[in-house]
């Protein structure tokens, strides 16, 4: 037998050259110095600096009134941003994956609006819109209702930047499992919302979640749209990146750092959550997505 007949039944991952394996070092220390650069030294600057003045302080700067305020802002404007935008990525993908209308097209680009369009932007939106000086400002105020630099605003802007990340999550998913089945049980007698919940949500239950959690972070994380339409009254509509801004612009940096750990800490947690989820489920999910 020839050495390029013997070569040919040996497996690639046997097959390293020395340049293969140089270009292997290479890479495997370029990415682990990249990750280290941008990503583990930022956040554990961030802690290391949020307890640099002690156990005490720490505790101290999270329990301030205009903290706390902050935290119980952000988780409320989640709790309202989240299931909304579930609920909505949810039936975008359904009608986008498994039928075929006018104006397809439009929808795909208007979930992908936000990814395009400056969060800065889409606060000045909303001001031009629901302002004291906006389309609709007079008849806001008129009506005594409080849009802007109020609880709705900041719903809103955050509803915005947040809604594309459930909806991208499952369209694929959704495209690649086709309609077979929901077709099938429609033949068996189901009825739409039972073919929906019995079948349909079942097998795209790993890509919801995947979304909820990205949707759920950038939500609790996000600054730039929510930073336009909040107004920045302390202790009212200053969520946790704002009270951080707030915090570092007095230089009270031991105060900032530890409002930012937590924000730091919710990333972490998404994360870790994350990767257990795909161990623990890994043959499910791999079997899901085969299908």
């Amino acid at each position: 037998m020839s050495d390029l007949s013997l070569k040919a039944h040996i497996p690639i991952r046997q097959l390293v050259t020395p340049q293969r394996l140089i270009g292997r070092i290479f890479t495997l220390s370029l990415l682990t110095l990249f990750l280290l650069l941008f990503l583990v030294l930022p956040l554990a600057t961030v802690f290391v600096e949020a307890f640099a003045k002690g156990w005490a302080t720490y505790i101290e700067s999270l329990s301030d009134p205009d903290a706390e305020a902050a935290i119980r802002l952000t988780l409320l404007v989640a709790a309202i941003a989240v299931p909304f935008n579930t609920i909505f990525g949810i039936a975008a993908a359904w009608a986008i994956a498994k039928f075929e209308f006018r104006g397809k097209n439009l929808l795909v680009s208007l979930i992908d609006l936000p990814f395009s369009v400056s969060p800065v932007i889409s606060g000045l939106v909303y001001i031009l819109l629901f302002g004291a000086q906006g389309y609709f400002g007079p008849w806001l105020k008129a009506h005594n209702i409080e849009i802007v630099f109020a609880l709705p605003g900041i719903v809103l802007a955050t509803v915005f930047v947040t809604f594309p990340f459930v909806a991208r999550e499952l369209i694929p998913h959704m495209q690649a499992l086709g309609t077979s089945e929901e077709e099938a049980a429609l033949l068996l007698g189901a009825s739409p919302w039972r073919m929906f919940f019995k079948v349909t949500l079942p097998n795209v239950k790993w890509s919801v979640l995947y979304g909820v959690l990205l949707c759920n972070a950038r939500a609790m994380g996000e600054f730039g749209a929510v930073s336009v339409v909040s107004g920045r009254i302390r202790g009212l509509t200053t969520t946790l990146p704002l009270h951080v801004e707030i915090l570092y612009n007095e230089y009270n940096t031991a105060a900032a750092f530890a409002v930012a750990s937590l924000l730091a800490l919710l990333a972490l947690v998404t994360l870790v959550f994350k990767t257990l989820l795909e161990w623990r489920f890994a043959d499910s999910i791999a079997a899901e997505r085969r299908h």
